[in-house]
């Protein structure tokens, strides 16, 4: 992490001898590093905190004071595992964060990469620098859903490169964890990479029992944010792993996970929390980092316990202790001065020694982007004619006395096989006389391929659905109307990505995701807000029975959930871990 001020200059500040720049007098420190809460002044120089002490000879005739009186000064919050393509973007993310005190966020680079490549994603790398507060990434060293030519865009020469920018602090999480566990060659290696570079390497193991996940830990994953419960968190922790507790807005876990804690007697030193990319709303609602230390403490949590989990044990597990994470010399000047110790919001927050927020309102200017520059991927690569076809979104059933594997909907994200009897017309299943189905294609952007499923307890009254939002960011289609999903997959090609729902002959809703097909390219965080409750509230009225309708639209075509999912190769069975229905290639006269 580059600092501005050089140490002889803070030296000179610590000793008195050159004055702050900024002057933080009288407020209560939250000493993160001794568990103390010490009445001192902070001085700062630059970027970087010079001074923490009674002492105010760092004052000068033109240093600004800040007079805390009254006030706890927190070191900035952390959020070590970050999602900032859930329909906002980094800029519009950042804006709304930062005033809530989160300086520091740690990004997953997921579809950045899947649409820029190794070029793109190094050049929006160094555009976003300029980003008040610390921007950094996690480096995806495989998808979330196997596709052809996987392997080929995640190779070893590309992800090395990736992995060594000083602005990337490890791997991302690897959601399809039995890769690990079962000893892929790639991954494995790359662990060691990782290691031999001083970084580290997250983790996503939902469902993996003790005894699989000591072969996780084995392999060399570093944390987990998937315990759902105290238990499966205490596994972990157990296990020499970075403990992440979560709260998010498909997993609200952390009352129960939280009980690690409160109901043991437990370290909390290698605890982290984590919001883990919770969808616009939620931030609107409950906050950020801000909102897990406040939930923490309602729940019983220490305060003390409550900010070291989201400051200075974060920066240790980053392993940037000696920049973040503390009010000490040395150490960057990202400082939140905190009116009480229950609401946990900010009344003025200081990122790399410059006042960017007072009371919830951004002062920072953040960079104008020009996102289209760094993408290398065509949004469509076929005429938008063959969206027109029905036969398109059709299931084929050409043998109408054998049941049809349906997707059911157990929650947002799960689902299980559910064989069902479905009527045959014309070598198609016909769901005219079953409420509740729908088709689903998922169309490859290239023209390559479609894969075909019929949904259950997704909506019922839906006409035509189109989405570039998913794991795959191909184009899924669905609907149990074929003219209402063409009419919808064709708007959806219009823009370049995003949503579109049709009722009958009418478009009722339109969201362009223009930036990957995943983001809005609006630095307004309010306009990500207003399309999420838009589309939750069009698709509930329509029988959505939910509370989470981007993440069930973004792990439908994952392959690492159980139930039957929609990805490249088809309809998949993820427990037998078998292709029930192959995808069809396009024939060359569609394309």
């Amino acid at each position: 992490m580059e600092l501005k001020a050089k140490r002889g200059e803070l030296v000179e500040v610590a000793k008195g001898n050159i004055p702050a720049d900024l002057f933080i007098k009288g407020g209560t420190v939250i000493n993160v590093y001794s568990g103390e809460f010490l009445k001192l002044n902070v001085a700062i120089y630059k970027d970087c905190i010079a001074y923490v002490g009674e002492s105010e000879t760092a004052i000068g005739e033109h240093t600004k004071v800040i007079d805390a009186a009254g006030k706890y000064l927190s070191p900035g919050f952390i959020e070590a595992h970050s999602h900032p393509w859930v329909v906002y973007n980094p800029i519009s993310m950042t804006s709304k964060v930062l005033p809530l005190g989160t300086t520091t966020t740690v990004n997953d680079n997921l579809f950045f990469y899947l649409h820029m490549g190794a070029k793109g994603f190094k050049d929006m790398v160094k555009d976003l620098k300029s980003l008040p507060g610390n921007f950094l990434w996690l480096v995806r060293i495989v998808s979330q859903a196997d596709y052809p030519g996987e392997r080929e865009w995640y190779n070893h020469q590309e992800i090395h490169e990736l992995l060594e920018m000083k602005e990337v602090v490890g791997t991302a999480e690897v959601t399809r964890w039995p890769l690990l566990y079962n000893g892929d060659p790639f991954l494995l290696e790359t662990m060691d990479f990782v290691k031999k570079i001083g970084k580290f390497s997250d983790g996503h193991t939902s469902g993996c029992s003790y005894e699989k996940l000591n072969a996780i830990v084995a392999s060399g994953v570093t944390a987990c944010h998937e315990a759902i419960t105290a238990k499966e968190a205490l596994d972990r922790l157990r296990l020499g792993m970075w403990t992440t507790l979560r709260n998010s807005s498909l997993r609200p876990d952390l009352e129960e996970v939280i009980k690690m804690i409160t109901d043991g007697s437990v370290s909390t030193s290698r605890i982290l929390m984590t919001t883990d990319g919770p969808h616009p709303a939620f931030i609107e609602k409950e906050g950020f980092v801000d909102g897990l230390v406040r939930l923490a403490v309602e729940l019983g949590v220490p305060v003390i316990d409550a900010i070291q989990m989201v400051t200075i044990n974060a920066a240790t597990y980053l392993r940037l202790e000696d920049y973040i994470g503390g009010i000490a010399p040395g150490r960057k000047a990202d400082i939140l001065l905190l009116p009480d110790l229950v609401s946990f919001r900010p009344d003025l927050v200081v990122a790399g020694g410059e006042i960017v927020a007072e009371n919830g309102q951004l002062l920072a200017s953040v960079p104008e982007i020009d996102w289209d520059k760094y993408i290398v991927r065509e949004p469509f690569e076929f005429p938008k004619s063959v969206l027109e076809n029905p036969e398109l979104y059709q299931y084929p059933h050409p043998n109408g006395s054998e049941p049809i594997p349906v997707s059911f909907f157990k929650s947002n994200v799960i689902t299980h096989r559910k064989d069902t009897m479905i009527d045959a017309v014309n070598g198609f299943a016909d769901l005219s006389g079953h409420d509740g189905l729908l088709y689903a294609a998922l169309i490859s952007r290239k023209g390559e391929w479609v894969s075909r499923a019929i949904l259950e307890r997704f909506a019922v009254t839906l006409d035509g659905m189109a989405s570039t939002y998913n794991t795959t960011t191909e184009l899924l289609v669905v609907g149990r109307n074929q003219h209402a999903m063409a009419k919808a997959a064709k708007q959806v090609y219009e823009m370049g990505g995003g949503i579109v729902i049709v009722d009958g002959d009418e478009i009722i809703l339109e969201i362009p995701l223009p930036l990957t097909g995943m983001m809005t390219t609006d630095s307004s965080f309010d306009k990500a807000v207003q399309y999420h409750d838009q589309l939750l509230q069009k698709l509930q009225e329509r029988g959505f029975p939910f509370h989470d309708i981007l993440y069930t639209l973004l792990f439908l075509t994952c392959d690492f959930l159980p139930g039957l999912r929609l990805v490249p190769y088809g309809l998949y069975d993820v427990k037998k871990d078998e292709i029930l229905l192959r995808a069809e290639e396009f024939i060359p006269s569609q394309v």
